[in-house]
């Protein structure tokens, strides 16, 4: 029976009857589905393919590959090294390359050079034609000399030992020791004639692999990657000999090694190293910059590791190349966390902001300089802008009003620190926001009509923060005469103010601080942008938003914001302006910032509150709907200071109600206290109002008006 399996099982019956004999079950069991046997030569096949792709054959096959292409690169060097040194190539290659640089001196200078080295070689030529009877000449002389000298000691020797034997001593001391010579040499011939070729192959071998003499597949993964390479001239020569460029390409092809010559001393900076590379004629700087991410492959790093900037001379460019993996590592803490000691100074400080890629400090002066901070969203724009203002807290004299246009409480700690803090996204927010800027302007217009009657005034610095100012500009609300609040044209009233203070807030120390999200004509209006003294971006899209963000002077200097990595470089920026100090040539400088978390940024606003007397923060801006009572707006704006002085307290009426007090003077505030008793006194030699007397002028008023009641 074929495909099935018969089984005969055999059971006693339960009970037997003497005639019946053993039951018999049949039971048919079909087979499993039979497996066809593989061929002996598939499995061989297979386990030859497995050996043969396997990780541990691959490595030894390039590692026979890479140790006999070594022998042969070493010999090839050392080839072109004995032809260099036996004929003039070097002397031509040096010719060359500083006649395609254009240094028609250095080029004679190196003619001149080859000159004489064929001059040297054509004497050691002449000479060797005449050695071989000068050297017959020499040894005959030599031997008679030597002979006779040997003789002559013989017979001192003879003389001296009354021996005449002694004579031919010296002769035959001579002859034994060449004899013995000889022996040595047929010992060591044999031996030296089988191992020479070793130890020349050896030495072969240790040539390439030093230089690395094998196909690039062949090498080692860490010399493959590039992990720990160090940048060296002919790294760099090659990196831009390969960099798509013909006429770059051919220039150094004609210099050969000494494409060198293009580049400067190779200097460390910082986690990196700086070189100037002088491109020769007929290559732009514009065709280098445009291939950063090859150039940054062709040197063995990433896109982000490489940046390319113009300084001043001609047809240059400055490459700055990051140590691998150096720019992923975090930079250090802010010192306004390490040191609770460090002030600030307004005027003749700078803010500590971070590290540039030398890791050098990164200092900037905020003195009378409006700024602008922009970036994609998550990259760090808050906490950088953040930054600036936490250190400017540290002077006392500083007053900040700040519109947080976000809401999620990243300004919370300036609350009893800032005179006005607005927080939220809504239109209600944008409207205080706009209202706030505009109380600026009229502090701005206050201040600049004191200088006309006063020109020696000063005043104390007056900063205005707006973060996410994209949303004010995006805003769709219109006030009750139909004026928008956002937008871009002239009606618009937020842009109309940022416009009257980036105009001349800054000879009266009143500044505008904004941070926005993803520049755009739209969100970031061309006026509002180039009105700003200090410009940094985080990391962008594209490159007209880099334009936009930092201005094109930047851009074509090499500045490339859009080239951060999103994510990866958050806090790291690109800062165009005159209160950084960027090194000569440039148009804008890479900082890395230091992050500052809310406990930190905390404890440094607690710091500074202890170096003010009290500051009452306002929420909401009063839009004077309803009748004002200047002496109670006076006592809420005093807060818990024990006294304030008169010119402090006409800027915190301003910014409690911009239309009620916006124009106010110190006659107009000693009009509104004289006869309460609260009127100002001179203290320190300045004009103050005493917050007691006040307390007593208001509950005098109390009393008085509960009085007539009754």
């Amino acid at each position: 029976m074929s495909g099935t399996v018969v089984h005969l099982h055999k059971e006693p019956a339960p009970t037997p009857a003497p005639e019946s004999g053993p039951v018999t079950e049949l039971t048919v069991v079909p087979d499993p589905p039979a497996t066809p046997p593989v061929p002996l030569w598939v499995r061989s096949g297979r386990a030859v393919r497995t050996a043969v792709t396997h990780e541990h054959t691959r490595t030894a096959a390039r590692a026979m590959v890479r140790h006999s292409l070594y022998v042969a690169g070493g010999a090839r060097i050392v080839a072109r090294r004995t032809w260099d040194g036996r004929t003039a190539a070097r002397y031509e290659r040096m010719l060359r390359a500083a006649e395609a640089a254009g240094n028609h001196e250095a080029a004679a200078e190196w003619e001149e050079r080859g000159q004489r080295f064929r001059e040297a070689r054509h004497r050691r030529r002449m000479d060797l034609i005449h050695s071989p009877l000068d050297a017959a000449k020499g040894v005959g002389i030599s031997a008679g000399m030597g002979v006779g000298g040997l003789v002559l000691l013989g017979i001192a020797m003879a003389v001296a030992t009354k021996d005449p034997t002694e004579v031919v001593t010296p002769l035959m001391a001579v002859i034994k020791f060449i004899n013995l010579m000889i022996t040595i040499v047929r010992v060591v011939w044999g031996p030296a004639i089988t191992i020479g070729p070793f130890l020349a192959l050896l030495a072969l071998w240790s040539v390439g692999a030093h230089q690395h003499a094998a196909p690039q597949w062949a090498l080692p993964a860490n010399v493959r990657n590039g992990e720990g390479e160090p940048i060296t001239p002919s790294i760099v020569v090659k990196a831009l000999r390969d960099l798509g460029v013909p006429a770059l390409r051919k220039a150094i092809t004609e210099m050969g090694d000494a494409g060198a010559s293009m580049l400067s001393p190779i200097t460390i900076a910082g986690c990196g190293v700086e070189v100037d590379v002088t491109l020769p004629s007929g290559v732009s700087t514009i065709e280098v910059q445009q291939r950063r991410r090859k150039l940054a492959e062709n040197l063995s790093r990433h896109e982000h590791e490489v940046f390319i900037t113009i300084p001043t001379a001609a047809r240059t460019v400055r490459l700055w190349i990051a140590d691998s993996g150096a720019l992923d590592e975090p930079i250090g803490p802010s010192p306004l966390v390490t040191d609770e000691t460090l002030t600030a100074n307004y005027k003749t400080g700078k803010a500590p902001w971070g590290q540039d890629l030398r890791g050098d400090a990164a200092a900037l002066s905020l003195y009378q300089r409006h700024l602008l901070v922009t970036g994609l969203s998550n990259q760090g724009k808050t906490a950088a802008l953040r930054a600036l203002a936490l250190w400017a807290a540290l002077d006392k004299t500083v007053e900040f009003r700040i519109a947080d246009l976000k809401g999620a409480g990243d300004w919370a700690m300036f609350d009893g620190l800032a005179t006005v803090l607005i927080q939220g996204p809504a239109d209600e927010q944008v409207i205080e926001a706009t209202e706030m800027v505009e109380g600026l302007v009229e502090e701005m217009n206050r201040r600049i009509e004191t200088r006309r009657t006063n020109p020696d005034a000063v005043f104390t610095p007056l900063i205005g923060i707006v973060d996410e100012a994209q949303v004010a500009f995006m805003c769709p609300a219109v006030d009750e005469d139909k004026r928008p609040y956002g937008g871009s044209k002239a009606t618009s009233r937020y842009f109309m103010a940022v416009r009257k203070v980036h105009n001349q807030g800054r000879v009266v120390d009143v500044l505008m601080w904004e941070g926005t999200q993803d520049p755009t004509d739209q969100n970031l209006p061309k006026l509002v942008r180039e009105g700003a003294h200090t410009r940094a971006s985080l990391a962008l899209g594209t490159e007209s938003q880099s334009r936009m963000a930092l201005g094109d002077k930047a851009v074509d200097g090499g500045a490339a914001p859009h080239l951060l990595r999103q994510g990866l470089d958050k806090g790291t920026l690109v800062v165009a302006s005159d209160g950084i100090e960027i090194p000569k040539g440039q148009s804008s400088i890479t900082v890395r910032t230091h992050f500052i978390d809310d406990a930190g940024a905390n404890a440094i606003t607690d710091r500074a509150k202890a170096l003010r007397d009290g500051v009452t923060t306002l929420h909401a801006i009063d839009r004077g709907n309803e009748e004002r009572d200047p002496l109670a707006d006076i006592a809420a704006v005093l807060g818990t200071d024990a006294r304030v002085r008169t010119q402090e307290v006409i800027t915190r009426l301003a910014g409690l109600n911009p239309q009620a007090y916006g124009g106010w003077s110190f006659l107009d505030l000693k009009r509104v206290l004289d006869g309460t008793g609260a009127e100002p006194y001179k203290s320190d030699g300045v004009m103050v109002i005493s917050r007691d007397r006040l307390t007593r002028a208001l509950a005098d008023r109390s009393e008085t008006g509960s009085a007539s009641a009754s």
